[in-house]
C-alpha cells in the first residue's frame, strides 16, 4: 500500500504541483481513505519528501543506465534530457520551483542528491567528450559541471522563465544546444548540427 500511495501522489504532484494537492485528492485518487495514507505518512510534508526521493532515485537508476550504455557524448545528453523530460511529465507543475518555495529543506536536500549524480554523470560525459575529440580540450571540466547544473537549476525558476512564455522542452533544447556549442571541437560541433537537423525532421 505504501508504494501504491507514493506512485499515485507522485502522479498527482507532478500534474498538478506540490502545493494545490491535497491529502483529500490523494485518498480520492486512490480510492482509499485518509487514514490509510497517515498509517504510512505522518503528514503532507513526509509524503511530499518521500515521493521526492522515490522519484530521485528513480531517475538517477535511469541516468546510471543511460551513461552505462556509453553513447556518443552529445547523444548521451539528450537522452538523459528525454528520460527525466518524461518522467517529470515536462514539469507542467514546476515542481522543483514549487518544492523550493513551499518545502525548502526538501528542496535543498534534493539540490545536494542531484548535484553528487550529475557531477559524476557530467564530468564523466565531458572527459569522455574531450578523449573522443568532441569536446575543446582546453574546458575547464570542474567549472564546466557546474555551471552546467546551475543552469539546470536556473531555467526551472519561474520568474525568470514563466511557463506560458517558455515550455520547458524548449527551455532543455535551448540550454544543451547553448552548453554544447561551448565546449564541442569543430567534430563536435558537426556532431551536434547534424544531430539536431536529423530530429528537427
Amino acid at each position: 500500500m505504501r508504494e501504491k500511495i507514493l506512485l499515485g501522489a507522485t502522479d498527482l504532484f507532478l500534474n498538478y504541483g506540490f502545493k494545490s494537492v491535497t491529502m483529500d485528492d490523494i485518498a480520492n485518487a486512490l480510492g482509499v481513505s485518509k487514514k490509510t495514507i497517515y498509517q504510512h505518512f505522518d503528514n503532507k510534508t513526509k509524503l511530499v519528501e518521500a515521493t521526492t526521493l522515490n522519484l530521485f532515485e528513480s531517475i538517477s537508476c535511469g541516468i546510471d543506465h543511460i551513461c552505462s550504455l556509453e553513447k556518443n557524448p552529445i547523444e548521451e545528453i539528450y537522452s538523459i534530457k528525454q528520460f527525466v523530460m518524461e518522467h517529470l511529465k515536462d514539469e507542467k507543475s514546476s515542481p522543483q520551483y514549487q518544492l523550493q518555495k513551499y518545502y525548502p529543506e526538501i528542496f535543498n536536500t534534493l539540490k545536494s542528491k542531484q548535484f553528487e549524480v550529475m557531477q559524476t554523470c557530467v564530468t564523466d560525459n565531458l572527459n569522455r567528450g574531450i578523449t573522443q575529440g568532441l569536446y575543446r580540450d582546453s574546458i575547464d571540466v570542474e567549472f564546466i559541471a557546474r555551471i552546467y547544473f546551475n543552469g539546470m537549476l536556473g531555467i526551472k525558476d519561474k520568474d525568470l522563465f514563466p511557463l506560458k512564455k517558455f515550455s520547458m522542452n524548449m527551455l532543455m533544447n535551448n540550454y544543451i544546444e547553448y552548453h554544447l556549442r561551448g565546449i564541442c571541437s569543430p567534430k563536435g560541433l558537426d556532431i551536434l548540427n547534424k544531430f539536431i537537423k536529423s530530429n528537427q525532421s
